[in-house]
């Protein structure tokens, strides 16, 4: 096996690597030190890293995009590994994590050079949490080389508690583009109000909470397998939790220790979600379970003895 042994270590790292992006990418907001580097790709006109006398806020950042070479690191080494297994599946799902790197970092240029556009930074996060769902496919197909895939209702619901999800996500990120957290106390907000986003979240938030708990008890009444019920059981005590911050952190105001926490809670729900989702998706037993029509048995040829 050689190093393709360390597969399943290093799609751990790259999940785990993606998640403290998010969460440090939240720090560099919540300090407003997402200009501490002014462009983009260099941290100053001069030089790509800060010059003269170090502030706060220029650490904070560039700290933050020396991270990318971290990610790095960990991408090429994931690729090597997968590309040792000889499976297809596994390398081209590592080429795609891999690939996602400089494209979030170009992204992040954008959002420096556009004074952090909420609107950009929106993209930027949901990007990271795309990555977030693909780390999680990847670690999943290791032990699943060729899924089969459930039919019927169950996975019908699952897919429209996955788009729920999203759609919280992105809500999300659209009342942190028209609330205090900038980045910058330079930087645009989109205009919108914050009052009234939040309750359009808020109802997402409910909308998803119920087709979770919806999802439970039909993998219960179906007799689906544990593993897709534990896994939904856990997506919905990481989005109470989730949840439960986002109603503290709105009535005290947004202490950035709470926001951080919400980010951090972000990053777990699309990686739960999407654990979920292919849970069912991939659970062959469900279709039977939820009313579909069992395989059928071919009857023996005429003239045949059955039992020889």
């Amino acid at each position: 096996m050689g190093v393709a042994r360390f597969v399943r270590p290093l799609g751990w790292a790259t999940l785990v690597a993606n998640v403290m992006l998010v969460v440090t990418g939240g720090a560099v907001r919540l300090t407003g030190s997402g200009l501490g580097c002014p462009t983009w790709p260099r941290c100053t006109e001069e030089s790509f890293r800060p010059h003269g006398e170090l502030t706060l806020h220029a650490a904070i950042e560039f700290g933050n995009r020396m991270l990318t070479f971290v990610l790095v690191a960990i991408a090429v080494a994931t690729f090597v590994s997968a590309w040792q297994t000889g499976r297809r599946d596994l390398r081209r799902l590592s080429v795609i994590l891999a690939l996602g790197i400089p494209a979030q970092a170009v992204i992040g240029g954008i959002t420096v050079l556009t004074d952090l556009n909420p609107w950009v930074v929106s993209f930027h996060l949901l990007c990271s949490m795309a990555i977030i769902g693909l780390a999680v496919v990847f670690l999943r197909r290791i032990d699943h080389p060729d899924p089969a895939h459930a039919r019927g209702g169950l996975v019908g619901l699952a897919w429209v508690t996955f788009a729920a999800a999203w759609a919280v996500l992105y809500l999300g990120t659209v009342v942190t583009g028209s609330g205090p957290h900038a980045g910058d106390i330079d930087s645009p907000r989109n205009d919108l109000d914050p009052l009234q986003v939040s309750q359009l979240h808020a109802d997402s938030v409910f909308l998803f909470l119920g087709l979770t708990i919806g999802l439970i008890f039909a993998l219960v009444a179906t007799g689906a397998p544990r593993e897709a019920r534990r896994a939904v059981v856990v997506l919905l005590a990481v989005s109470l939790g989730q949840g439960a911050i986002g109603f503290v952190q709105y009535f005290t105001d947004l202490p950035e220790i709470l926001v951080g926490f919400h980010m951090l809670g972000a990053a777990l729900v699309s990686a739960c979600v999407t654990w979920a989702l292919l849970t069912v998706i991939h659970t062959p037993t469900i279709s039977a379970s939820a009313g579909g029509r069992p395989p059928a048995v071919a009857s023996p040829p005429a003239g045949r003895d059955r039992v020889g």
